[in-house]
């Protein structure tokens, strides 16, 4: 019996997925190619390509215009017989050969960009000939314009010269006082084609000429007269030419259409086929989707899933595993504990994998493709067939039995639930020892204490819960892998308003062995607990160091830049001067060859140069912040941890943190918030006296100097609420310094920054629009901002 995809992939509500797929399509044939998408194994990776490539296409460059495409296959067939189409039917083929050429215009400016999808836009064949020559020839669905043709521009300059005849013998008519009194009405209107006038029933013998309607009462006769007979023939055989030169040109028309009706169609196809794709894309950005990693060895790890119909804000992401140290998953826990949502999440994800969509998860996440996704979920009682709810699931169970392999994912939901809890924990266990035979990946769902032995007992087996808030009496969907889950009856119970005594006589009846297998699973819980606090707290302190490492580092950044700018400050300041005086020199100079021209007495050439020399000298020495002359110093004893000493070129005092290590010898020193290497021949041992004073000249100077806007800004490890602010003070800068271009290092984590980044930028006074980075830039782990 062959496989059926639809009916599992129906239990895992793949149906809903392709649904929300279908209106992102642009075009009804899209739309239907979306519902009828069906998991693909062999071609997953590809299809995971086509949709990784459009969705960095929109990234960068936005989505391509698919909204004109229409079907219109069977209209260009029609042609291709020498058939004629109808205006109507031409403009349609003249939007969709319009799409086409946008779509291809769209692709020519993604310049430097190569993706899988290259192939499929370059078959796409625009042809601007037949489009302009619809378009020019056709206004509307039921217009042909007069410059379709010479002969149709003619013959409607003819039409209208004959109308103008028959309103004017019309014309004189209504307006002459002989004739006004037998007239309705003073006006000239159309009956059957022609010109005619309302006279009064009364006075019809009056005026000679043709009677071609009446009106309603009876009251008034609409007439031609005779004197307007030959004007309006003239215009009747006129209509007549017109017709059939607008019936000339639709069918020149169409057998312009059914010359390229090949080629259309093909790009038609194309087109379409490229709809879904970028559907699927939009898709992805509208669940906040990321591409998994793919392989063929039943292996699935999940990094903060969810499951995409439930909604983003309630569901809590979780983290699921299957097939790496073990293949069989027993997931235990009460009842509207989110334990069906996880089974369903592993399969549903998994087919939509396969299907090309990216999945609602972190970066890093992997799924494996599998021939088969077999799944009994949900209550399949059938009332015709007179089979009870476990009827119903063992007929299901023993198809998927004869069915599974080692390339099957098996997802099984309350396994052997509905019958004697005894006989149907032993039933379980024997059809998860068969399912596990046949190679097969397993994840179910029970309520047994047997099966949670059995996992902890078999190796390749292991147990996991939903975490269920007893307080709230609410899960959190929270998949806990390696921990039983608890059945919480006897708490939730009691917090409902059971009797105590009613829960404390159950307690007495659960056999010892239960009650004991149940505080240890209470105790592993608790200290699951207890270890995840440690572990939160461990990664709340390791992000605040990551911060102060970060912060000291862009101050030590800060203060070098600063620095830097003062020093260049003063060299300009010095080269001024120096500037200055060479001008003042150079007059001097001057002035005595003069008196020298004068009185054949003055400097002699090699004074002059000499002059010179000394001036350049002068140059050479008036940098303000060069390093001071070396001495014979010696250290009065070696340095220890801890003394204070000066930096001797830069008079900058410091502390020692690390004794001198090397050849030559360098000693790592703390100078204000700057830890930095420096020769040992550099220091200066300050005395006890001199180790009192704090030295703060050079830090007090730089931290005066304006800092020049920086085009990045990391917010990386920060609060959402930091991070804003950070990105506000950026802004502000760039702004301030004319930078367009600001790029948000938010990393790609659990999205939390990038959500709070992209939701703040969309409402920014100062943002004129932003994207996230492309492949080189960060991708999404980069917010790109235009400034306005």
């Amino acid at each position: 019996m062959q496989y059926d995809w639809k009916k599992h992939a129906k239990a895992l509500e793949l149906d809903k997925i392709l649904n929300l797929l279908a209106e992102q399509a642009a075009c009804e044939d899209a739309a239907q190619a979306a519902l009828q998408l069906e998991p693909s194994p062999s071609d997953a990776e590809r299809l995971l390509q086509e949709t990784d490539d459009a969705f960095g296409l929109m990234a960068r460059f936005g989505s391509p215009s698919f909204g004109g495409l229409t079907n219109v296959t069977d209209s260009l067939h029609r042609a291709q017989a020498g058939g004629m189409l109808t205006m109507a039917e031409l403009l349609k083929i003249a939007s969709v050969l319009r799409t086409l050429r946008g779509i291809k215009e769209w692709r020519d400016k993604c310049e430097g960009v190569k993706t899988c999808l290259d192939e499929r836009f370059s078959l796409i064949t625009a042809n601007p000939y037949l489009e302009n020559q619809i378009s020019e020839a056709i206004l509307s669905e039921e217009e042909m314009a007069d410059n379709a043709s010479p002969a149709l521009a003619e013959i409607r300059r003819k039409i209208r010269q004959s109308s103008a005849r028959a309103r004017e013998v019309l014309d004189r008519m209504i307006h002459s006082a002989t004739y006004q009194k037998y007239l309705q009405e003073p006006i000239v209107t159309i009956r059957e084609g022609r010109f005619v006038v309302p006279v009064k029933a009364e006075y019809r013998s009056e005026i000679p000429g043709l009677v071609h309607d009446t009106s309603a009462s009876g009251s008034t006769v609409f007439i031609e007269p005779m004197g307007a007979v030959e004007a309006n023939n003239r215009v009747k055989e006129l209509l007549s030419q017109e017709k059939k030169e607008m019936e000339r040109v639709l069918y020149a028309l169409s057998a312009e259409a059914g010359n390229f009706a090949d080629t259309i169609v093909r790009s038609y196809g194309l087109a379409v086929s490229l709809s879904v794709v970028f559907a699927k894309a939009s898709l992805a950005y509208r669940m906040k989707a990321t591409r998994p990693k793919l392989n063929d060895k039943g292996r699935i790890v999940l990094h903060r899933a969810r499951h995409p119909l439930i909604d983003k804000d309630k569901v809590v992401p979780t983290d699921i595993e299957l097939g790496t140290t073990f293949d069989t998953l027993v997931i235990t826990g009460p009842n509207t504990g989110g334990k069906t949502v996880s089974l369903k999440t592993v399969g549903l994800l998994t087919l939509m994998a396969m299907c090309g969509l990216m999945i609602p998860a972190a970066e890093g996440s992997e799924l494996s493709v599998f021939t088969q996704v077999l799944a009994d979920i949900g209550d399949e009682q059938s009332i015709e067939q007179s089979l009870s709810t476990f009827s119903a699931h063992m007929k299901n169970i023993i198809e998927i039995i004869q069915r599974a392999d080692e390339h099957s994912l098996v997802l099984l939901d309350e396994l052997g639930a509905g019958t004697d809890p005894v006989e149907g924990a032993a039933l379980a266990e024997s059809i998860l020892e068969e399912l596990r035979s046949k190679g097969a990946k397993i994840a179910a769902t029970t309520h047994y204490a047997e099966l949670k032995a059995y996992a902890l007992q078999t190796s390749g087996v292991e147990n996991a819960s939903c975490e269920f808030d007893v307080a709230t009496l609410r899960p959190t969907y929270r998949l806990l892998i390696g921990m039983p889950g608890r059945s919480n009856a006897f708490a939730i119970s009691l917090r409902l308003g059971m009797n105590p005594a009613v829960v404390d006589r159950a307690k007495e009846l659960v056999s010892g062995e239960n009650r004991r297998f149940e505080d240890v699973v209470q105790n592993l819980e608790e200290s699951r607990r207890q270890l995840e606090n440690e572990r939160e707290e461990a990664r709340r302190m390791r992000e605040e160091a990551e911060l102060a490492c970060r912060e000291a580092e862009e101050a030590r950044s800060k203060v070098q830049r600063e620095a830097d700018r003062a020093i260049a400050q003063a060299r300009e300041k010095s080269a001024q001067l120096v500037a200055q005086t060479r001008a003042q020199i150079d007059v001097l100079l001057n002035e005595m060859d003069e008196i020298r021209k004068q009185k054949n007495k003055g400097i002699t050439a090699e004074q002059k140069a000499k002059l010179n020399a000394g001036l350049r000298s002068l140059e050479r020495t008036a940098d303000p912040v060069s390093k001071k002359q070396d001495s014979d110093y010696r250290l009065p004893r070696p340095l220890k941890v801890g003394d204070t000493v000066l930096i001797f070129d830069i008079d900058k005092k410091a502390t020692v943190l690390r004794l001198p290590e090397g050849n030559p010898p360098e000693v790592l020193v703390q100078a204000g918030i700057l830890q930095t290497r420096v020769p040992l021949s550099n220091l200066r041992l300050l005395q006890e006296k001199q180790q009192k004073q704090i030295f703060r000249t050079v830090t007090s100077n730089v931290s005066r100097a304006q800092v020049p806007a920086a085009r990045e800004v990391d917010v990386r490890g920060l609060t959402a609420e930091e991070a804003l602010m950070e990105v506000d003070r950026a802004i502000d800068a760039a702004v301030l310094s004319g930078v367009g271009q600001l790029t948000i290092i938010h990393g790609k984590g659990t999205g939390v920054l990038r959500r709070a980044v992209q939701t703040h930028m969309k409402n920014h006074p100062q943002v004129k629009r932003y994207r996230l980075g492309t492949f080189g830039e960060g991708e999404s782990g980069v917010t790109i901002v235009e400034l306005k």
